[in-house]
């Protein structure tokens, strides 16, 4: 899956930038230029989402909005209009040539010839058994570049695409529910055929469709009945929907479409964006890609003349602050859930703007640390504002808690991702393609993720609570628990300290049959880790100027013998990989912190110092308070936990 911030369109593509518009839903007019229009629409996950068997439908949980097409006008800049969104980038791969042979490319596959070189097309057809594949060669998105060119009047080009595209609706005629890649495809479909209803007038240069075109008025009706039927709800799927619903609405001059789409406007975003700002989907990627795409919610009701509201837009300002909150010391979101490596998009005017720039643009956030009642915590020692530090040498972390999983999320309860010094240091196991098969499972498991695991039992999938949190100037603090498996009892202290930075975990749990705990830390692909002691274990990537020291320390529990091993690109049982995207995996090591038992107390520090620095501790009872004094690379600090179990920074 791959999230961006903008629209790379193939040449020759007439295109309106909304640009900042995007983030405001700032209308666009046409401009009377060769071609169709085109209002680039956030670039669409890679990755079908609908579950073979499952409902796929996420029922609207929040009150609705209640200011949606309040008011039945808004002043347009022109005549109501819904702009063709473009093709999401499937058509960069899909040139004119290809379509006049029936050829088909998307994602790591090579092109494959789906139809008989006329433009009778095998809809069955997936060759490479990749859901993926098959429901965006049902998108029709990859006759893009040959509706471009129909657009500007290339009639063998125009005869081509509308060959295609009503062999589709002749193939597949209604109800196309049974067949899940055509079902999921229908948003995206119809905004295609809407797109070359445009292309028809503009290259023939008409203003209403021709009688041999007729079909396609038909074919965008059968597709908003579809979709009136069957909505997806309360997440991106569904406003991708509902946007197309208006699309039709606005195109065909259908009222019961248009305020049937602004009803499920009003439904939807107040559960796909919560009062928070998190969104429902458990993923950073698809938080970004919500962002988005409700700012085209916005653009395509006032374009077409109907008031959006505020809601829409006061929920995705909460978004926005969200995101940047979700923006690592690096400028990328941190990889939570389904989401690959991905940088953040400078959305100006907006948090974003700094967070996405490396602070060369926009202004500082005021907050430093987010609790999101949605799951998450993100906080960072700073927003690179000391010129000593700069944005990249600030350290920010990520922990996952909260509802069970759902949607797009990961069992990846109270695990952390970690930056410091300019680079990863503690990583997320990633996001693997949905036909990844093994691969794919675990790494949505608690064994892909950097928590305490208890691999002998079946995760439950629980709810994860926050049970203290303190925030200081030079140190956060924060406790969770759950019982990740029947009988067992889990319980996390995190502490992040600043000056010197570096974090601590107190991992503790109970069961009532023997077990294996495991606490993970997932280093970066690019580092190599060496265990030097049954305590201590050095990570570091050739010529790095930093190198990360991860150690334990016995603390109500001794250590038994391979309490600390590092494990890398192991496939029985799979461990030690990451995925920086869907497609892509790399061997990269993950050290495992290893007890036996009814319980296990695991206290470890991961410590990312330069390369030639050290750290050294001692340990102390004072009273019932146990403390760890530290010098890392120079800086004295103290860490404590008190009798009552309290983690916190002593010095």
């Amino acid at each position: 899956m791959r999230f961006r911030g903008a629209a790379g369109l193939a040449a020759g593509i007439v295109v309106l930038v909304l640009g900042a518009g995007t983030a405001t839903g700032q209308t666009r007019t046409p401009e009377a230029t060769p071609g169709i229009q085109i209002v680039p629409g956030p670039e669409d996950p890679l990755e079908a989402q609908f579950v073979p068997g499952a409902t796929n439908v996420v029922p609207p949980t929040a009150p609705p909005a209640t200011d949606i097409g309040a008011n039945n006008k808004v002043q347009s800049l022109a005549a109501p209009f819904y702009a063709c969104p473009g093709f999401s980038g499937i058509e960069r791969t899909n040139p004119v040539a290809n379509l006049y042979a029936d050829k088909f490319q998307w994602g790591p596959y090579a092109a494959y010839k789906v139809g008989n070189g006329g433009g009778n097309i095998n809809w069955a057809s997936n060759p490479y058994k990749n859901a993926s594949w098959y429901m965006w060669f049902h998108s029709l998105r990859w006759l893009g570049q040959g509706i471009v060119a129909a657009g500007q009047g290339d009639l063998t080009a125009l005869t081509r695409v509308n060959t295609i595209a009503y062999d589709w609706y002749r193939d597949n005629p209604y109800s196309w529910k049974a067949n899940v890649g055509a079902w999921e495809s229908t948003m995206h479909r119809t905004n295609v055929l809407i797109c070359l209803r445009q292309a028809i007038l503009s290259g023939l240069k008409v203003t209403t469709l021709p009688t041999r075109y007729a079909w396609l008025d038909t074919a965008l009706l059968s597709h908003a009945r579809f979709l009136t039927n069957y909505w997806s709800g309360a997440w991106n799927h569904g406003t991708d929907e509902s946007i197309a619903l208006f699309g039709v609405g606005c195109t065909l001059n259908r009222t019961d479409y248009k305020n049937l789409a602004q009803q499920r406007f009003a439904a939807g975003i107040t559960t796909s964006i919560d009062s928070q700002g998190a969104t429902n989907e458990q993923s950073t990627g698809y938080a970004s890609f919500n962002y988005s795409l409700w700012g085209r919610a916005i653009a395509v009701m006032q374009n077409c003349g109907v008031d959006p509201g505020t809601t829409i837009s006061t929920r995705r300002a909460l978004l926005a602050k969200f995101l940047a909150l979700a923006t690592n010391s690096l400028g990328k979101l941190h990889q939570l859930g389904d989401t690959e490596v991905q940088s953040t998009y400078p959305w100006v005017g907006t948090p974003l703007e700094y967070a996405g720039s490396f602070g060369a643009q926009g202004t500082a956030p005021p907050w430093r640390v987010g609790i999101y009642s949605a799951g998450y915590v993100f906080g960072r020692t700073g927003w690179g504002t000391d010129a000593a530090r700069g944005f990249t040498g600030e350290s920010s972390y990520s922990i996952r808690f909260g509802p069970p999983r759902a949607f797009h999320g990961h069992f990846d309860h109270t695990s952390i991702t970690y930056t410091a010094r300019g680079r990863d240091i503690i990583v997320d196991g990633g996001y693997a393609a949905y036909n990844a098969g093994a691969y794919r499972t675990w790494v949505v498991s608690p064994n892909a993720h950097s928590d305490m695991t208890t691999p002998l039992s079946t995760y439950l999938n629980p709810t994860t609570r926050l049970t203290a949190s303190s925030v200081k100037t030079n140190a956060e603090a924060y406790v969770f628990s759950d019982a990740p498996g029947s009988g067992i009892s889990r319980v996390r202290s995190v502490l992040v300290l600043k000056d010197p930075d570096l974090l601590v975990t107190w991992d503790r749990a109970s069961a009532r049959t023997a077990q294996a705990f495991q606490t993970l830390w997932h280093l970066p692909s690019d580092q190599r880790a060496s265990v030097y002691s049954r305590t201590t274990a050095v990570a570091a990537a050739p010529g790095d100027t930093t190198k990360t020291i991860l150690f334990q320390i016995p603390f109500k529990q001794a250590l038994p013998a391979g309490a600390i091993l590092v494990k890398q690109a192991q496939t029985n049982p799979i461990q030690g990989w990451v995925y920086p995207s869907s497609f892509v995996r790399k061997s990269a090591p993950t050290l495992m912190l290893a007890r036996s038992g009814t319980t296990a107390s695991i206290l470890s520090f991961v410590v990312p110092v330069r390369s030639t620095g050290s750290v050294t501790y001692s340990v102390r009872q004072s009273g019932t308070t146990f403390i760890v004094n530290l010098n890392v690379g120079g800086k004295a600090t103290s860490i404590a936990i008190s009798g009552g179990g309290s983690l916190y920074r002593a010095g």
